[in-house]
């Protein structure tokens, strides 16, 4: 062979062995490549709003890959982010999206969706586009440039709110931060959003990548499975109790634990109290299940917690709301669960870093025969029937002639619309009083089926995490409960979902304001001050009278106001049998919560005030603290 036939033969060999891409078109590439176990694409698609940084180099490749990785257009970056993590959490964290944006704005848009993700520890991979890694038009459109340091771009705000951050400054750099990047979003310990900073001369370069890089693959989902001599310690604390309670938590959802939890109460007889994200691993109406746990949880739940001499927290962080500000179960044991060590290490508990599912199979083998005390399961039992019969009256109880609905009135209809679909559908909210009613008092009847963002409580989630839902769930109702605050603040996803075919049923509850933050002020000593619109600035023509309906029906949405409760469970139920994305809009009273239930939670209040309401919540404040001290001393 001569020298010409050998340099033939080793081009030959190279490009069967290679494929020459640029980063953007081998990041598409890979990742549409991904699959579940079940055989399904790991990502269900890309978020995209194109602009200057990303809409030559990856938005080129999406339009290569349209058919094996759809993209979807968004309106606003934050709202498109939020669908995307709904998209994972509605699947169990078992898929996800991407999202891609420009370098500036776009960008930027993206750090409070990140920071949501990262707290309710939910999987997202952030595409945004970044400047000139050669700076040879530096400084370009959109540059933030920082006066100490000429490596950072507005990216680096994504850092502190990213489980894992690349910038990618050369092509072959993808062969080993893409397969980082797909550990981060499937690992139950590292789980949350992954931000991968593309420079739009980088995302344009070509390089020769190794075509095996690109086959499909399945990827197997990690979380640790439990030590042998942690689940001993756990069992040996339970044996010696006799009054346990379970905390139900996300990571329940999450690790496909329902039915593990379901089995573990029965055969040990330990009723199950369920947190925000928790909420659904159980059907409501089980018998050991009593109910949401917390500062927005039931009388049942929260007695029991009070009274347990030792507390199994399964899958949780075990934030304020679920302990009360740390006062709910002092006096007992505690035992934690989670595929996290961070999140299993919290108020000195025994800690099981596992997942959920492994860990209880482990720990019920471990425990044998061994049941919580009869008369504890008994009462548990009667007081999860007490309190179903509690929820059962708070929302079917019409308001007295003259008065306004409230939030249980309408949670009420919303489920007696469709009794037989209702254990079925899929509710979603986030921030405000909602969230708190919807966990004392919504009825869901399978796993997934309460969607409330409560981790970061974020305003503005609510209509794009239903869109996100929907399009996991594109079988099921789902119904997005929103005020009117968190309506105006982010809504413009609803004609994204109008664009999609993705159906929402979008239920307003306008009460004129933020009026749980009204009533949170004035319980605190405030004067009603710049919540309610009534108590706003304004200026000589006042505020507008904002027609809800009349919004959302030039969105694309079908919509109607509706003056009562009688009008809602008409209107639901045309809203059901709709075929597009429906709003109803009803007005509410902001000055009635549903008083059932419910714990302290902590506020500090001003230690020093002209006004006397302020003086006397301060001392109630300190009466409580010192109840505090006294019970975590003991």
């Amino acid at each position: 062979m001569n020298q010409r036939d050998m340099t033939t033969s080793t081009q030959s060999q190279a490009s069967s062995t290679t494929v020459r891409l640029t980063t953007a078109q081998a990041l598409v590439r890979y990742l549409a490549a991904q699959r579940t176990p079940s055989g399904e694409p790991l990502f269900g698609g890309v978020f995209a709003i194109f602009g200057h940084g990303n809409v030559a180099g990856i938005g080129e490749a999406l339009y290569q890959h349209r058919e094996e990785l759809p993209t979807f257009r968004a309106h606003n970056e934050q709202a498109m982010a939020h669908s995307a993590i709904a998209y994972a959490k509605a699947n169990f964290r078992r898929r996800m999206m991407a999202v891609t944006t420009s370098i500036g704005p776009g960008a930027t848009n993206l750090v409070t969706a990140a920071a949501l993700a990262h707290v309710n520890r939910l999987p997202v991979l952030l595409l945004p586009g970044d400047i000139f890694v050669s700076r040879a038009p530096d400084p370009v459109l959109q540059q933030v440039e920082d006066l100490h340091d000429g490596g950072l771009s507005a990216n680096d705000a994504l850092k502190p709110v990213s489980r894992y951050f690349d910038r990618i400054v050369h092509p072959a750099q993808l062969l080993s931060a893409l397969p980082r990047a797909i550990r981060v979003l499937t690992d139950a310990a590292l789980c949350g959003p992954v931000t991968l900073a593309l420079p739009q001369d980088v995302q344009a370069m070509a390089y020769d990548y190794p075509a095996s890089f690109f086959e499909p693959r399945v990827v197997s989902f990690h979380a640790p499975a439990p030590v042998a001599h942690e689940i001993e310690q756990a069992a040996a604390a339970l044996r010696e109790a006799r009054e346990p309670l379970i905390v139900s938590g996300g990571g329940v959802l999450y690790g496909e634990a329902s039915d593990a939890l379901r089995t573990f109460a029965e055969r040990h007889g330990i009723p199950v109290a369920e947190t925000q994200a928790g909420k659904s691993a159980l059907p409501w109406d089980h018998p050991l299940n009593v109910g949401g746990i917390g500062v927005t949880g039931s009388s049942s739940a929260n007695e029991l917690a009070n009274a347990a001499d030792c507390v199994l927290a399964v899958g949780t962080r075990l934030q304020d709301f679920t302990t009360g500000s740390n006062t709910l179960f002092t006096q007992a044991r505690l035992i934690c669960v989670n595929a996290n060590a961070f999140d299993a290490l919290k108020q000195n508990s025994i800690a099981v870093e596992s997942d959920s599912r492994l860990a209880l199979e482990a720990l019920s083998d471990a425990l044998g025969d061994w049941r919580a005390a009869p008369q504890w399961t008994t009462r548990a039992h009667h007081l999860a029937d007490d309190w179903r019969t509690a929820v059962a009256d708070v929302t079917n109880t019409p308001p007295h002639d003259g008065l306004l609905p409230r939030e249980a009135d309408v949670i009420g209809a919303v489920q007696r619309s469709d009794p037989q679909s209702a254990a079925n559908d899929i509710v979603v909210c986030a921030a405000g009083t909602l969230p708190a009613d919807l966990q004392k008092l919504w009825k869901s009847g399978t796993p997934g089926g309460y969607h409330v963002e409560y981790g970061y409580s974020c305003m503005g989630y609510e209509i794009a995490g239903g869109l996100g839902a929907k399009l996991a769930k594109p079988e099921r109702e789902v119904i997005v409960i929103v005020g009117d605050g968190s309506y105006l603040m982010m809504n413009s996803e609803l004609a994204t979902s109008v664009m999609l075919g993705a159906k929402l049923i979008v239920v307003l509850l306008d009460n004129r304001g933020y009026g749980c933050i009204n009533r949170l002020q004035q319980s605190c000593g405030g004067a009603p001050f710049n919540n309610l619109i009534d108590d706003c600035r304004q200026g000589p023509q006042g505020a507008p009278a904002i027609d809800f309906a009349m919004h959302a029906r030039s969105l694309g949405a079908t919509a109607e106001h509706v003056a009562n409760i009688v009008e809602l469970e008409a209107a639901m139920q045309r809203a059901r049998a709709s075929d597009r994305s429906y709003l109803i809009s009803i007005d509410t009273d902001p000055a009635r919560p549903t008083e059932e239930g419910g714990w302290w939670w902590e506020v500090a209040v001003p230690e020093v005030s002209e006004r006397a309401a302020v003086q006397r919540a301060h001392a109630g404040y300190e009466r409580a603290l010192a109840a505090r001290s006294k019970s975590t001393s003991q």
